[in-house]
């Protein structure tokens, strides 16, 4: 059963339709807030600050083998949770506002896909995809479902493992002894397999910045959605926005590293309140 919208929540979508009013073309940008409401846990609290350990680094994954079978035991558990995740109000919302005409560029943070499956078009994914797996050597990109399924088999008895769901598809489970974790190589080239998603310590690819670049200085103004903007790759665009004189509205249940150059910072669960402002 929905729950009616409360009087603070109204107010901050009449405030932000009002602030949409006269924008033609919004760049969106959006952040982990607007899957929490899908169930995928998110790393920051509402000051910014991590819930938990951050994430494993590019530099750990690829040169360190323990932890490379860690990762991969960790998100082997974790993966059906996060592949059975569905689009909440708010995916919704920006698909059908989107169809409108008035969004000049969605770029998330996220790695869920969740837009596409709420029907939105030309999402530009920030950090890649948690749903395909690239090879460090030859570059082949193979969706992960395949190598779910060659992790099961290659390691029968942590196909039970007790897991509870984490940020990104990790998963926090009780085993400690990752040594006869078993993690398959490329099939094509025997290369290292990893998501395709960029870690901590990993470049964005530069001409997915520049796309992004050129699409908000041709809009007329930013909407963050669900993101604290702490991580650099995404305040970047807060910035760029801001130099160009662009206006700037956020929607997030807490604080933003870009707080002092936005025009209108909405303390708000974005799920509850994109509905009503973009209808």
């Amino acid at each position: 059963m929905d729950v009616p919208a409360t009087l603070d929540e109204i107010e901050a979508a009449h405030a932000l339709r009002e602030w949409l009013s006269p924008l033609r073309r919004v760049f969106v940008l959006t952040g982990a807030g607007i899957s929490t409401a899908s169930g995928i846990p998110d790393y920051r609290d509402e000051a910014g600050g991590w819930k938990r350990q951050p994430p494993v680094t590019y530099q750990a994954f690829t040169g360190d083998e323990a932890t490379r079978r860690r990762y991969w035991a960790r998100s082997f558990a974790g993966w059906p949770r996060f592949d059975a995740a569905a689009p909440n109000a708010a995916h919704a919302a920006l698909a059908a506002w989107q169809g409108t005409g008035r969004v000049s560029m969605l770029l998330t943070q996220n790695v869920d896909g969740l837009h596409e499956r709420a029907g939105s078009r030309g999402v530009v994914d920030l950090h890649g995809r948690l749903d395909t797996v690239v090879c460090l050597a030859c570059g082949e990109r193979t969706p992960r479902a395949l190598l779910q399924a060659r992790l099961a088999d290659a390691n029968p008895g942590w196909v039970d493992t007790v897991a509870a769901f984490a940020p990104d598809g990790d998963a926090d489970i009780q085993r400690t002894d990752f040594s006869g974790y078993f993690v398959p190589d490329c099939l094509r080239c025997g290369g290292m397999l990893k998501p395709d998603v960029v870690f901590f310590g990993e470049n964005v690819p530069r001409e997915r910045v520049q796309a992004a670049h050129d699409a908000l200085l041709a809009s007329d103004g930013l909407l963050v959605v669900g993101s604290s903007l702490m991580v650099y790759s995404g305040f970047r665009f807060a910035r760029m926005a801001h130099e160009a004189g662009l206006p700037i509205a956020s929607v997030t249940l807490g604080a933003t590293r870009a707080d002092d150059l936005i025009a209108l910072a909405l303390r708000a669960d974005c799920s509850r309140v994109l509905p009503i402002a973009t209808a």
